[in-house]
């Protein structure tokens, strides 16, 4: 166990106008809650029990994906059930040990595959995507590194045009609300692209959409800035939140000690479930496996973070490597991982890329928390009025925390927020 440093139990010493926030969860989303709610005058206190950057987005392809707006139940998703269970080597699979546990939360699942469902979700996660830049700004600007995020737009290549013609009732949507993206030709890639010359002719181009310059190291910047500006980081497991006449008083620790707040957020991903007794919510969270392989020194080069759509994967460059990755699978609370999925990938990304160099692999894998309509929550409990949630962000945490941070903080301070947040309830289910 980690050495905590002993808390006290009050909130003496502390200025009397200046109250006191704890934050469970130090990825993405709970750095950014936590550094907006600093912006906002508190005393932040931020627990978790990994280092700085050691977080599900971490294994991420590391986009600003502000118009990836289309829940995972599309029209049609029913059909390709069996071909998951049957194909563990594609995209998305489901390992038939899943099956008991997820049939619950698939159903709910399927029943936003509606396309009036699915248009109610793009409309009200739009809302919330449109502000990524404006809200990331004055975090990163608070950061020694000015190159954490990039400048370059996203690709997507497809094999034939049978790619982008399915996908074009769901670029009219994304265009309908607000987002760009652009047709390319063969030429246009290879001009982009140099290593993809010759080998895609059909593809768009995300003028919207950036990628950070690493995932590990864009959270880990954010923690170092954070607590550069005072702010208190425990490496640690929350295990309770504590509760006095219907108000949360603070936190427990994994060694038994207490860290006394004012308020309390948890941002903790799929470790939130240890906390729903004490929000009152029980919610379908289910931590859906997302694969990447890191290959620290390629030996060619990938300038744009690239989505190769009918391989099921993307490119991202980094400062730690060619990140690869982007096959998720469905599998039980607890199992153990499968890195045959990353070694898929890596094969398929070879195909692609047969001059890559592989000697030098990192595999990883990160469990998405989603929510059966893929919207995440952020709210207030009703059952202890001062503690707040923000979780269930799905593969958008990275793309959605600044603006999650900001809304908490909105929430918190009793400010009234930008955007409407009863799509994002926890009382929704």
């Amino acid at each position: 166990m980690n050495a905590v440093p002993r808390e006290a139990s009050s909130l003496d010493g502390l200025p009397s106008a200046q109250e006191v926030a704890v934050v469970i969860g130090g990825g993405i989303v709970g750095i950014c809650c936590a550094l907006y709610l600093q912006r906002a005058g508190y005393a932040v206190t931020l627990i978790d029990p990994e280092a700085p950057g050691n977080s599900t987005a971490k294994w991420s392809c590391g986009q600003m994906a502000v118009s990836e707006i289309i829940p995972l139940s599309k029209p049609g998703i029913l059909m390709k059930v069996p071909g998951w269970l049957m194909d563990q080597k594609g995209p998305l699979a489901l390992r038939p040990s899943a099956l008991p546990g997820i049939i619950p939360w698939f159903l709910r699942f399927l029943m936003c595959a509606r396309h009036s469902k699915i248009v109610d979700i793009a409309q009200s996660m739009a809302t919330l995507t449109h502000d990524v830049y404006s809200d990331f700004a004055p975090l990163l600007d608070a950061c020694d590194d000015k190159t954490l995020m990039g400048e370059r737009p996203i690709l997507e290549v497809f094999d034939d045009p049978r790619g982008l013609e399915h996908e074009q009732p769901h670029l009219d949507l994304r265009q309908s609300l607000g987002f760009k993206s652009q047709r390319l030709n063969a030429k246009e890639i290879s001009d982009l692209e140099p290593a993809l010359a010759g080998k895609f002719a059909h593809g768009l181009i995300f003028p919207d959409w950036r990628a950070v310059s690493d995932t590990m190291g864009f959270i880990a910047a954010l923690t170092e800035s954070f607590m550069a500006q005072g702010g208190r980081r425990i490496q640690t497991e929350a295990t309770k939140i504590d509760e006095s006449n219907g108000r949360a008083t603070g936190v427990t620790l994994a060694n038994g000690e207490r860290v006394a707040a004012n308020h309390v957020v948890v941002a903790a991903g799929n470790g939130t479930r240890r906390f729903f007794g004490a929000l009152g919510i029980d919610v379908p969270l289910a931590g859906i496996a997302g694969y990447q392989a890191v290959v620290s020194d390629p030996g060619v080069e990938i300038r744009h973070s690239t989505i190769y759509a009918d391989g099921g994967f993307c490119f991202t460059p980094m400062t730690r490597g060619l990140q690869i990755g982007g096959t998720i699978e469905f599998a039980a609370n607890g199992a153990e991982p499968n890195f045959k999925r990353a070694d898929i990938i890596l094969e398929k990304a070879k195909r692609v890329l047969p001059e890559m160099r592989t000697s030098r692999v990192e595999y990883g894998v990160g469990y998405r928390p989603f929510l059966p309509d893929t919207k995440p929550i952020i709210d207030r409990s009703r059952r202890l009025g001062n503690v707040f949630m923000a979780f269930g962000h799905g593969q958008l945490g990275l793309t959605l925390g600044a603006t999650t941070g900001r809304l908490i903080a909105d929430l918190v301070a009793g400010r009234p927020t930008r955007q409407d947040l009863a799509p994002f309830s926890a009382y929704r289910f």
